[in-house]
């Protein structure tokens, strides 16, 4: 599943192709996707100024004109893809419907963004704009990790007496929003923190430094365009790379990137995912 990075990788792209743009038509081609799609969808785009892009944790959230705000959700391996050539800023002419395209929009501008999702494991819905941060979604999520509100304090606070894993503990979203299997496996590494240690038993100033270390990481990745294993794709179709760079990630039995270490990369299952690290850098 797509985590921050790449959904924030995604909403740059859309954002020159939908910001300031009407979308002149939405096609929606099926009632659902992992969800019914809310009543009137098509009708309720349809004439929309796009006022502006923003994220939320994995979610992507287009402002309206009307007052109404469209959430997206890539799940598993949703892509939104840009074509058409307005004001010479993409390069790709408009592709052959697929099957698998089940929410199409027609922006005035040329552009068009489809919503491509095989499995169907993305959503979208709609919601007041005003009363966006209480949809049921987003109202559970914690802090951004790029936002000022996640801080050493606020980290140390969500680990205290907490007898969890820390891999367990960074992935609950009501910690933190938008942290994943991949990025949090590379935080620790970083930290040297293992990822069976207790979150409750980690000292303070390890805590505190995975602060600016999960910033580190999550701002590397975006940079990158994200990381492509499978499904991934950018708005212009184009992969992402972080995955070149990982050091832990994916790397079962392969040597230690730790000048001098010697070990190599070992696997566990936590909670039916893996992850990945250092048995001697990471404790």
């Amino acid at each position: 599943m797509p985590e921050l990075p790449e959904v924030e990788t995604v909403r740059r792209g859309l954002t020159p192709a939908m910001t300031g743009a009407v979308i002149a038509r939405a096609d929606v081609n099926r009632p659902d996707l992992r969800w019914p799609f809310p009543p009137g969808m098509a009708d309720r785009l349809t004439g929309q100024h796009v006022l502006g892009l923003r994220r939320r944790s994995k979610y992507i959230l287009a402002d309206l004109s009307s007052g109404e705000t469209l959430l997206i959700h890539l799940g598993m391996s949703g892509r939104m893809l840009v074509s058409g050539d307005p004001l010479g800023q993409f390069a790709h002419e408009h592709p052959a419907a697929e099957k698998h395209d089940h929410v199409v929009l027609h922006m005035d501008n040329g552009a068009r963004i489809t919503f491509n999702d095989p499995r169907r494991f993305g959503a979208m819905d709609l919601m007041t704009t005003d009363g966006a941060e209480q949809h049921k979604l987003l109202a559970v999520l914690g802090p951004e990790p790029l936002g000022n509100d996640f801080h050493e304090g606020h980290l140390i606070d969500a680990f205290r007496n907490k007898n969890t894993p820390v891999k367990s503990a960074l992935l609950d979203q009501r910690i933190v929003a938008g942290l994943g299997n991949i990025y949090v496996c590379e935080a620790l590494y970083r930290a040297q923190i293992s990822p069976a240690r207790k979150a409750g038993r980690i000292a303070k100033p390890r805590v505190a430094a995975l602060v600016p270390i999960i910033r580190d990481v999550l701002t590397e990745a975006i940079e990158a365009g994200g990381s492509s294993l499978r499904d991934f794709r950018q708005a212009d179709g184009e992969l992402g790379y972080f995955q070149h760079r990982f050091d832990v990630y994916g790397r079962e039995g392969e040597p230690c990137r730790t000048p001098d270490c010697g070990a190599s990369i070992s696997r566990i299952v936590q909670s039916g995912r893996s992850s990945f690290y250092c048995r001697s850098c990471q404790s």
